[in-house]
């Protein structure tokens, strides 16, 4: 009965974790479907509106990291409940803004209390289940992940259609209140506290030289554009090499004093781990670029209404959340990395097959031509967000858990934060500064199929990536076992060998 009841518990965390998670992610996206509206309601410019989603992404890459060493130190639940109350509060004073800056300044807050809440998730998931079931596990939670970053943008357009209480734009933020106190109230109860098996210590040197060099790195490509790409943006560039560089340096000195680093550099030498790393953080950029450059085409270009706009991304919702259950359970156990490899060539195909149709129809394209481009990409995402994460996590240790966590989504939102500092340069910069309002529909299609060609080349590069990634799966160590007539010695095997 205590077994039952434990085994209970641990499915009732792992939904817990997994609606934060959702929530995180629908969080990101949902603010673009929105744009339009909170420029009308706040007088934001374009520049703002880069700085509403790049700001939280900056904030939360910067605090990753840090996020998930703190969860190793002092808990993992213990720093999931104050991420998720930070996030909820942070949610409210979003919803509350009365202007841009405003705004702007709590999609920061909220981004940095993002971080403290998300990198635990993982550690949780790792922490909590045994290394056989944990494939099950990553493939459900990368079905969350596809489907909470692809249904962003129609439950935006569902909240700011419905203008309920007359208050537009703002019920996606107000949203997460209810979510996020339920999540607080039943991850208290149910889920279980875990931490490093040894005392660690906080690498506070790290966490500024890390937070430094990424700030130097996005803060000019986001403002770049806005300030005239002055010399001072490429010497901040250059100078974040610099800071990494020193960075690295520490960390070994870090290792050997105390063994409490804030990055165990040693991760870098499980092959899995460090292919895997290269991955999502090119990928982020591809995630970083489209999905805002997306929203503004159908918005601002086409003219569409939200709910328009966020119906037409269904098909891509439902064709990731079925490649991503299907790649774990069905494909991966069988063809190994090909399947992330066609994943990133088949969504390479919906992006050229949705730039011959932008170019074809110009600004009489209907939704329902969208619809095939959009889930031959929603298939090719899918193939690859659920299986990825289960590659890089499955050769860590336990008691770093958290470290590599943290350093997952790092790589991931840097690369979003990158993307999103490239559609100055793929999107905006593809236009005139000043577009006569006759001229937006044509101006808006061109610089959407500039910036899909972008899309395009930076899948190319995820593909080649992945042929660094291990490439079968490894017999499960259970059966490895039975086979020797002996007990698996080693929880922690690769998923992809």
């Amino acid at each position: 009965m205590k077994t039952v009841d434990t085994d209970r518990r641990r499915w009732i965390a792992l939904a817990i974790v997994m609606v934060a998670s959702f929530m995180d992610l629908v969080d990101v996206t949902i603010v673009n479907i929105a744009i339009p509206s909170i420029q009308q309601d706040t007088g934001a410019s374009f520049s703002a509106v880069q700085w509403v989603t790049g700001g939280y992404a900056l904030a939360f890459a910067i605090g990753l990291i840090t996020g998930g060493r703190l969860g190793d130190i002092h808990g993992r639940k213990r720093l999931f409940l104050i991420g998720i109350g930070g996030f909820t509060i942070a949610s409210a004073l979003c919803g509350l803004a009365s202007g841009p800056e405003m705004l702007v300044a709590m999609r920061v807050l909220q981004g940095g209390t993002a971080a403290l809440m998300v990198p635990q998730v993982l550690s949780i998931i790792h922490a909590t289940f045994p290394a056989e079931e944990r494939g099950k596990v990553f493939g459900m939670f990368g079905a969350v992940v596809g489907l909470g970053a692809v249904s962003g943008p129609m439950i935006g357009a569902l909240l700011t259609e419905w203008d309920a209480f007359g208050l537009a734009w703002r019920p996606i933020f107000l949203i997460n209140l209810p979510v996020g106190l339920a999540g607080l109230l039943l991850g208290a109860r149910f889920i279980g506290e875990s931490k490093a098996e040894r005392a660690l210590k906080l690498d506070l040197v790290g966490v500024a030289l890390a937070s430094l060099g990424l700030l130097m790195l996005i803060y000019p490509l986001t403002h770049g554009r806005e300030a005239g790409w002055p010399l001072w943006g490429y010497l901040s560039m250059a100078g974040s090499l610099m800071v990494f560089a020193l960075f690295v340096a520490y960390e070994k000195v870090k290792t050997r004093r105390d063994g409490s680093p804030l990055v165990e550099l040693s991760l870098f030498r499980v092959k899995s781990f460090a292919a895997g790393i290269g991955v999502q953080l090119t990928f982020g950029v591809v995630c970083g670029i489209f999905f805002l450059v997306w929203t503004l085409y159908m918005q601002v270009g086409l003219g569409w209404s939200p709910l328009k706009a966020g119906s037409t991304g269904i098909p891509f919702s439902l064709a990731v959340s079925t490649a991503a259950g299907l790649s774990v359970q069905k494909l991966v156990p069988r063809f190994g990395r090909k399947v992330l490899q066609a994943g990133a060539l088949v969504m390479a195909a919906g992006v050229l097959t949705y730039i011959w149709e932008a170019d074809r129809y110009g600004t009489a394209i209907a939704p329902w031509q969208m619809a095939l481009p959009l889930v031959v990409m929603g298939l090719g995402m899918g193939l690859i967000v659920a299986p990825i994460t289960d590659a890089i996590l499955a050769e860590v240790p336990r008691e770093h858990a958290g470290s590599a966590s943290g350093l997952i989504n790092t790589v991931q939102q840097v690369g979003n934060a990158l993307g999103l500092g490239l559609v100055s340069v793929a999107f905006f910069g593809a236009m005139d500064d000043v577009v006569a309002p006759e001229a937006v529909g044509d101006a808006f299609g061109g610089a959407f199929v500039h910036a899909m060609w972008w899309v395009a080349g930076v899948l190319l590069v995820v593909f080649l990536l992945m042929f660094a990634l291990p490439r079968r799966k490894a017999a499960p160590p259970a059966a490895a076992a039975a086979e020797a007539g002996s007990e698996p010695a080693d929880e922690r095997e690769p998923v992809l060998a």
